[in-house]
């Protein structure tokens, strides 16, 4: 009886602890998801600059700075592990490209010691951040141009001249 109680609630504990350390780590998220300014619904990226490093978007450990008075527009990026096909979110953050600045929120579920401050973000990734936004519109534009030709083939046939007998 209390192997069973003992197994029954240590291996969830341990799982909830060494699962999420393990992402810290050594970082390797699978994607992130991305909301904020200029973003309809919500985008993601595995781009590898911006999942492989858990200091990918600002070194938690030694870029700490105080609140800015204006930090800019911003976007919330929720970063996530796949464990066995099952998504989970592991930390959420905000992101001020304009201006260079991470809000660190904090890990989902838990806490780390860099929750709820600012830190300065590493320039490196503003480029890979905003191509995610290129290759949105990209994406996008095969749809328009359908949805234009479309239009133009409903506007001749409906102003095509008429034949008069």
């Amino acid at each position: 009886m209390k192997t069973r109680l003992l197994v029954t609630v240590l291996v969830p504990v341990l799982v909830a602890l060494f699962v999420p350390a393990a992402v810290l780590a050594k970082g390797n998220f699978s994607f992130i998801v991305i909301q904020g300014s200029g973003v309809d619904g919500k985008l993601r990226s595995t781009d590898p600059a911006l999942t492989d490093d858990f200091f990918a978007f600002a070194d938690f450990s030694s870029a700490r700075t105080d609140q800015p008075a204006r930090p800019g527009p911003g976007y919330e990026v929720i970063r996530y592990y796949d464990d066995n096909g099952r998504e989970f979110a592991f930390d959420h953050l905000h992101y001020y490209p304009e201006t260079g600045y991470v809000y660190y929120d904090g890990i989902v579920g838990g806490w780390s010691e860099y929750d709820g401050k600012w830190y300065i973000a590493n320039p490196n990734i503003k480029d890979s951040f905003e191509n995610i936004f290129l290759k949105q519109t990209q994406s996008a534009a095969p749809f328009i141009a359908a949805a234009a030709l479309s239009l133009l083939f409903v506007l001749a046939f409906m102003f095509r001249p008429t034949a008069t007998h």
